[in-house]
């Protein structure tokens, strides 16, 4: 194994002098430093170091700093690192390191921990203070364990001990360090990334009511306030209650959806305020959803399904601040923003004696109305190419839809709201041959009754005769009279079409297809 060795005063840097004779040891502070080129007895000779090494800055490679007041040292180091394809810079004092700590590329910087003039350790946190990103290895001929603790409180990644025991080690260090570095700022861009993306889930939509809603939930960002979200089912309630969360200083906390209507009656109160191990038969002890959203938002869906009974605890958690889990004998303190939401008519419950009128008061603190989307039906053309875009498919991409498609979109009635259409556009996606989208691949146009090329769709009588007709004629229009597509879109082949056509004694003309093309 190849030996690196060094100490003051310019003793054994790197082998032995051949035939293992013995080496003359200067007297302290009489070795000056080498010319470029000349040969220092019992070391091996090294390339001279030109004043600047070449630019790889372009590569993207990591520049690695060497800190030493020992010349031999930094040419052995020098070499053996550039060996290895890594970046190389030295200094023997602070002052020459001075510039080299500010280049942007700096990975890591190997740091004698005593310096001509100048403490290593200093330097370490100065470069940790200015620098947090870049790895700092110390390196010391008089290693003890106050220095070593020193170095790594310093926040040093490592600690090398002169003299090396062998080259292996340097180049794990330095690999170790880099790899760390790359972690560091991976997570740093990440990180950034995070905060640089838009806070709140997109709300699309450009309508006035759209406009008034994000509006006020850009007033909520500061406000800690509990708000109550009414809207009919499908209109997207928790996605205005995830905006909400985004949006205001609890964003970076846990948002905990509840739907309060899927939680059997059994066991709500244990889903909501957690049960103590024991509590009941077969209970391990849980959490609970109101301390699983500690410091964060707690979404309480359907909140007209609770149980009056559960109401009333309700209550006091918001009351207090405080839950008590199921068996236990002291509660627990909760930091939550409660957002409920509901499509029922809180009023009237509470005039009908069916909800807490003073739990009504407690949420109805802030009141948001989400619009259905009939009315704001001229979001839709909006709604369909964002859920294009959402749904695409890599191999089969949709580069639109057919003006005859969207307008049936924007025409129809949608009582499951924006759901509704979410699952229309999916629902299309995944059978449209073609790349657009077209009427024919609409779900609410293949339920009949809509027009398609011009004709009308009637009620046909009970005959399996007149569907199938109807379907043959359907199928030439929505093609334009080219019978291999047609077949395709039956289903059926080519030939079994044809007879099929013979059948009813049809040809494109007579199906009502504008432009006649030849059948076959």
């Amino acid at each position: 194994m190849e030996d690196l060795r060094s100490t003051e005063g310019g003793r054994r840097i790197l082998g032995a002098p051949a035939g293992g004779g013995k080496t003359q040891r200067p007297t302290r502070g009489t070795l000056k430093r080498p010319e470029p080129g000349t040969d220092v007895p019992g070391v091996e000779p090294a390339p001279s170091i030109p004043r600047s090494a070449p630019d790889r800055s372009a590569s993207g490679e990591p520049l690695i700093l060497l800190v030493d007041d020992e010349p031999l040292l930094l040419r052995a180091l020098r070499r053996i690192l550039e060996g290895a394809g890594h970046r190389v810079e030295t200094a023997e004092t602070a002052s020459q390191a001075e510039p080299l700590l500010l280049e942007p590329d700096l990975g890591v910087v190997l740091l004698d921990l005593k310096l001509r003039g100048a403490s290593g350790l200093d330097l370490l946190q100065r470069i940790k203070s200015e620098r947090p990103e870049v790895e700092v290895v110390m390196m010391t001929g008089h290693a003890s364990v106050e220095s070593a603790v020193g170095c790594m409180r310093g926040g040093a990644f490592d600690y090398l001990e002169k003299p090396f025991e062998d080259v292996l080690r340097v180049r794990t260090t330095v690999t170790k360090a880099l790899d760390r570095r790359a972690l560091v700022r991976r997570n740093q861009e990440l990180e950034r990334e995070l905060r640089d993306r838009t806070p709140a889930p997109e709300l699309v939509g450009n309508s006035p009511r759209m406009r008034a809603l994000k509006r006020t939930i850009a007033s909520l960002r500061h406000n800690q306030s509990r708000v109550l979200i009414h809207g009919a089912s499908g209109t997207g309630k928790e996605l205005v209650a995830r905006a909400i969360h985004a949006e205001s200083e609890r964003h970076d906390r846990p948002f905990v959806p509840v739907d309060c209507g899927a939680l059997p009656e059994s066991i709500i109160e244990s889903e909501l305020f957690g049960h103590e191990r024991g509590a009941f038969t077969g209970a391990l002890g849980s959490t609970g959803l109101f301390r699983m959203a500690q410091g964060g938002t707690l979404f309480l869906d359907e909140i007209g399904e609770l149980p009056t009974h559960v109401q009333a605890k309700l209550l006091r958690a918001l009351q207090q601040g405080e839950v008590r889990p199921v068996g236990a004998a002291e509660p627990v303190s909760v930091d939550i923003r409660v957002i409920a939401a509901t499509h029922r008519d809180l009023d009237a419950m509470v005039s009908e004696g069916t909800f807490r009128t003073d739990l009504y008061y407690r949420l109805n603190v802030v009141r948001i109305a989400v619009p259905s989307l009939g009315e704001r039906s001229e979001d839709i053309p909006l709604l369909v190419h964002h859920f294009l875009a959402a749904y695409r498919r890599p191999l089969h991409p949709i580069e639109g839809i057919d003006d005859d498609a969207l307008q049936l979109l924007v025409e129809h009635e949608w009582p499951g709201n924006v759901r509704e259409l979410e699952n229309t556009i999916e629902s299309a996606l995944a059978l449209a041959p073609g790349p657009r989208l077209r009427l024919a691949d609409l779900p609410i146009a293949r339920r009949g009754g809509v027009r398609t090329g011009g004709v009308l769709d009637v009620e046909l009588p009970l005959s399996l005769a007149a569907y199938e007709r109807s379907a043959l004629e359907r199928a030439l229009r929505e093609t334009g009279g080219d019978a291999t597509e047609a077949a395709r879109l039956l289903g059926i082949g080519r030939s079994t079409f044809y007879r099929r056509l013979a059948r009813h004694e049809l040809t494109p003309e007579r199906a009502g297809v504008g432009r006649p093309r030849p059948i076959g």
